[in-house]
């Protein structure tokens, strides 16, 4: 059985969809601090079964000996913590406990278990303003938010861990920019507030609940002038995942790879792929650039086909679609 820590959260659930199309049993670990509780419900109706569910926190050591001794757990996929980089910079100690501590304690549980199999959700954060494009696993990393540090660090950690002990065998997949929903439109991104993202703000415009959307910076180096930004489709995110899992089970460790889909889309792309799928007018007016912003950022992928046998197989329009019919269906049941 897997553990999934975050199991309830976004890239989680779709991970535990992934988990069951390729028939391994999962548990799922969540707080709700980040999501909803209907969603281990909405998952099970996807999957056709309920999981084992388990109410707590990373950082509760009691909580996971339990699981440990209860479940007999072969590997983790470690989802479980914040992930907003602004909200970072103000909550950094929030941050550095729930990421670092909370990925600390996880991998103890699984030491006094003799678990030794690990996918850890990293990001690609950890390279900071890495140039040259395409960005390539190799590329040197320079964090610059509290959340790309505390990714950082833990992998540090874990690379640490894997030379006191080669029996481990750890994946950190370094993703670029998760959106979409699953195609049932039952699961999907679920932003507690204004959303961070730009994926998810599309959404709420072209459904009328916010009047209209600030883009960045309309003098770019890119063929449009806004940024460019390689997005992933959550549900091939999560085959990746289950993808490192069955690797790992076969052979190797030492895993670092970039998850994305090889090419950048621009934000005026993007709401014109949002403008086809939703059929609706998306208002915009194009603002100064944010600091720290850059032109474009897109994954070299040639390693994680290599590796995993795996490449994103949906585009922009899938993207559109199923976080379309995600976010339809979010307004139907709040009305």
């Amino acid at each position: 059985m897997i553990l999934v820590t975050g199991g309830a959260g976004y890239i989680g659930s779709h991970t535990c969809v992934a988990l069951a199309a390729a028939g391994l049993e999962y548990a799922v670990l969540d707080n709700f601090s980040n999501s909803e509780r209907s969603v281990p419900g909405r998952v099970a109706a996807i999957t056709g079964h309920d999981a084992p569910l388990f109410e707590g926190d990373v950082r509760d050591e009691a909580l996971l000996r339990q699981i440990f001794s209860r479940c007999s757990i072969s590997g983790v996929l470690h989802f479980a913590g914040l992930k907003a980089v602004g909200e970072s910079n103000a909550r950094p100690v929030d941050y550095f406990s729930n990421n670092v501590i909370g990925s600390l304690h996880v991998v103890q549980a699984m030491v006094l278990a003799g678990c030794k199999r690990l996918v850890f959700s990293s990001s690609a954060t950890v390279y900071g303003d890495a140039r040259p494009m395409p960005v390539a696993e190799g590329a040197p990393c320079a964090a610059t938010s509290p959340y790309g540090r505390s990714k950082l660090i833990v992998e540090e950690m874990l690379t640490d861990v894997e030379r006191a002990d080669p029996g481990w065998q750890i994946a950190r997949l370094r993703y670029f920019n998760p959106v979409g929903a699953h195609e049932s439109g039952l699961i999907g991104e679920s932003p507690k507030g204004v959303p961070n993202n730009l994926m998810p703000y599309v959404a709420q415009v072209a459904a009328g609940v916010r009047d209209s959307l600030s883009v960045f910076g309309g003098d770019y180096p890119t063929p449009d002038g806004t940024g460019m930004r390689d997005f992933i489709h959550v549900m091939d995110l999560a085959e990746a995942h289950v993808a490192a899992l069955i690797k790992l089970q076969c052979s190797g460790s030492g895993l670092v790879l970039n998850l994305g889909t090889g090419k950048g889309t621009s934000v005026l792309g993007m709401i014109g792929a949002f403008q086809r799928a939703s059929g609706r007018n998306i208002p915009f007016r194009i603002v100064d650039r944010r600091p720290g912003d850059v032109a474009h950022c897109y994954a070299d992928v040639t390693r994680a086909e290599q590796v995993l046998g795996w490449r994103a197989k949906r585009d922009i329009d899938d993207m559109c679609r199923d976080a379309w019919r995600w976010q339809i269906g979010q307004m139907g049941q709040l009305q």
